[in-house]
């Protein structure tokens, strides 16, 4: 093996274990991560990806897409899971057995350029906003917030924890308020589904479900390598996905249908929540951009050898610095990106199934794997190119199929 993920390379200290296994003393129990993963589930996005259902669907179809797309989702993070906890590896590293020591930087690059993207993006969903709202310029505002962001992310998984604390319970008030008085004001539910139903189907919205969230769910064993078993991981992983989707997309498919706006924040401006939302939606957008930025950090730790601590700044910075443009223009690159995700943890997952000894302590790791990383591109093409189905799905099955020629061809061999 070229590289030991359970020994230290130097002599510092690293609390988040970014460049090995996380040892038992570190573990943590179930709430410790169960915030954390709600923290990260709870994003804005989503919530505008459910104002885009409560806009296309009626509340049959939206119940539908929800159970449908969450129960696909809560399982492949769930496996993903249990592989963090069982190895205490983060995706990264994971990475570096399935692909290979020098293919691993292809799913490290992937895997960081798309979550410090989406780390920009989310400032500034946060900063234009709110600049717009208080009248100051949108750039302070911007560098205020990202280095802020940043400066939690780089402190590692207790910043996480703390974070989390404080927005998961603020979101979870604002939500329901803002949902109780649509469905109040609107004459209930199906009422209020009934007036804007129509504008998608339930496969597309099962796409939402799925591909709001299933490239930054590739990132799940960076967090919950921390969990104590993988009981815990499992099911704080399940029920953070399914439970804290289903409330973000409930939060924003009410007030969207209500009032008719895909924006989140404008859907609560709608509703004379212009403060709220601006406190609230900001503590959101913190807990799930640390997280980005925490993967984004490890990705770059992976490639360069260096702690997290120091390539989280990094990432931080650059984000900072392109996120208005990548608010603007990036967005639509960035899901061409998200389509590559799926495969990496498809991968990960068949190749932890079949050949777990490699992902032992003293497993070794190639060079590169080219039939795995043929997965990562073939898959990435056809999701980006077959307009049918689902396309995180269809990036999936694509990687599985190399996947299992390259075991076939192997084996022959």
């Amino acid at each position: 093996m070229k590289k030991d993920e359970n020994k230290p390379k130097n002599a510092q200290v690293d609390a988040d274990y970014s460049l090995e296994a996380v040892p038992e003393s570190a573990r943590k129990g179930f709430w410790n991560m169960f915030f954390v993963m709600l923290g990260f589930t709870f994003f804005s996005a989503s919530m505008s990806v459910g104002a885009k259902l409560g806009n296309g669907l009626d509340l049959s179809g939206f119940f539908w897409a929800c159970l449908i797309g969450g129960v696909i989702l809560s399982a492949y993070c769930g496996i993903l899971a249990y592989i963090g906890s069982e190895t205490g590896m983060t995706m990264d590293l994971l990475c570096r057995r399935t692909f290979g020591e020098k293919g691993s930087y292809l799913s490290s690059a992937i895997l960081g350029f798309t979550q410090i993207g989406w780390f920009g993006v989310g400032v500034a969903m946060f900063s234009i906003p709110a600049a717009q709202l208080m009248g100051v310029n949108e750039w302070a505002l911007t560098i205020i917030a990202g280095l802020l962001m940043t400066a939690t992310a780089a402190t590692g998984m207790k910043a996480l924890e703390i974070v989390s604390y404080i927005s998961v319970p603020l979101i979870v008030i604002l939500g329901m308020y803002s949902m109780i008085t649509a469905t109040s004001e609107g004459g209930g539910l199906t009422a209020i589904f009934a007036q804007s139903a129509g504008g998608i189907t339930l496969m597309t919205g099962i796409g939402y479900v799925i591909g709001s969230f299933i490239s930054g769910g590739t990132a799940t064993p960076n967090f919950i390598r921390f969990a104590k078993n993988s009981k815990i991981a499992v099911w704080t992983t399940v029920i953070a996905f399914f439970l804290g989707n289903t409330l973000m997309f409930c939060f924003g498919a009410v007030g969207g249908a209500f009032t008719g706006k895909d924006d989140i924040f404008y859907v609560m401006i709608a509703q004379g929540l212009a403060i709220p939302a601006l406190i609230v939606l900001g503590a959101n957008i913190w807990t799930t951009n640390n997280n980005a930025l925490y993967t984004g950090g490890l990705a770059i730790s992976n490639v360069s050898g260096v702690r997290m601590k120091f390539t989280t700044w990094i990432a931080g910075i650059v984000g900072t610095a392109l996120a208005i443009w990548l608010y603007w223009n990036f967005v639509g690159w960035l899901n061409i990106l998200n389509c590559a995700l799926p495969p990496i943890g498809a991968i990960v997952i068949l190749d932890f199934l079949k050949n777990r000894k490699k992902f032992a302590a003293d497993g070794q790791t190639a060079a590169v794997n080219w039939f795995n990383i043929a997965g990562i591109v073939l898959g990435a093409a056809v999701a980006n190119t077959l307009h049918w189905g689902i396309a995180a799905l269809n990036a999936m099955i694509v990687a599985a199929i190399c996947f299992f020629v390259g075991e076939l061809l192997r084996k022959d061999r």
